[in-house]
């Protein structure tokens, strides 16, 4: 009985050796780290907000990819922000990947680690940094307001006491709502007034607004979105006018959900480092001209 009991306690011993010298897979204590053990990043993104994300139907899904099945893969999305995204999964070495997730549920953080970050054109604000944190920005876009095209509205002050869209948890639905607290720009990104006695009508997304207003709905004259969307509209014929002026400018970028089980500071700063060198060599200014009508917006408002 003694001899037994002295091998297994060695073989016991063994095992405890073998582990703390790398015999067995060490658990990541960060998102980086976890990433590049699994081989891909899933990023969240919205797979209906051309030109920055939308989905590609004619894309078949690789069969190699380590993606996993409720996930998007890069052949299966297009835009700005997925190129955006990839750039990201190259630098890592890893696959990148998408989850499309409501953006009231990207806006609200705690994410209960299903993806582990998000490229999706998302304005920082002072609420939304309450429980997400940011990269540097990685580019900078107007918010406009849009009208049916054979409306007479030209004017934002002709919109007084008029119904206008916006997507749910934007920055575009809180400017409409006059909240210029959860709105959370300074005072001097903010260069219009919300015209007196609007109703706010709320869909998924501000991209739906303008497929509504093709499709026929009359329960709203316009809506308020990126410049870059409504550039988008119009070059895919929809029935819009983009009014003139812009209402405020936007700083977007990257965010992490503070609530993360798995420290994201380090995925953070390589981020952040990924960006920088993205300015820096022109990569973004490309990539925005490629798909933003032809418009830089990678440089800050002066």
């Amino acid at each position: 009985m003694k001899k037994l009991f002295t091998l297994a306690s060695l073989l016991v011993l063994a095992s405890l050796v073998l582990s703390a010298c790398g015999g067995g897979a060490a658990k990541a204590d960060n998102v980086l780290d976890d990433i590049k053990n699994r081989g891909y990043i899933l990023i969240s993104t919205d797979p209906n907000y051309a030109p920055q994300s939308f989905l590609d139907t004619t894309a078949k899904r690789p069969a190699d990819t380590k993606c996993p099945s409720d996930a998007l893969t890069t052949a299966e999305m297009q835009g700005f922000d997925v190129d955006v995204a990839k750039a990201i999964g190259t630098a890592l070495g890893v696959e990148t990947c998408f989850a499309t997730p409501g953006w009231d549920l990207l806006t609200a953080g705690n994410w209960a680690d299903k993806w582990d970050m998000s490229v999706g054109s998302m304005t920082i604000t002072t609420t939304r940094q309450t429980v997400l944190d940011f990269s540097v920005p990685y580019y900078y876009t107007p918010a406009v307001v849009a009208v049916a095209a054979d409306s007479t509205y030209d004017t934002l002050e002709s919109l007084a006491g008029q119904a206008l869209c916006a997507g749910v948890s934007t920055t575009y639905e809180s400017w409409l709502n006059n909240d210029m607290v959860a709105l959370g720009l300074p005072e001097s990104s903010i260069y219009a007034k919300v015209p007196e006695g609007v109703t706010v009508v709320p869909l998924d997304s501000d991209q739906e607004c303008a497929q509504s207003i093709a499709a026929g709905r009359t329960d709203f004259v316009g809506y308020v979105t990126s410049g870059t969307v409504v550039d988008a509209n119009l070059a895919a014929g929809l029935p819009v006018r983009k009014l003139e002026g812009v209402v405020y400018s936007e700083d977007l970028a990257a965010a992490f959900d503070k609530a993360s089980t798995l420290d994201t500071t380090s995925l953070r700063a390589e981020v952040d480092k990924i960006f920088t060198a993205m300015h820096a060599d022109g990569t973004l200014s490309a990539l925005s001209i490629k798909w933003l009508d032809g418009q830089d917006l990678t440089q800050a408002p002066k």
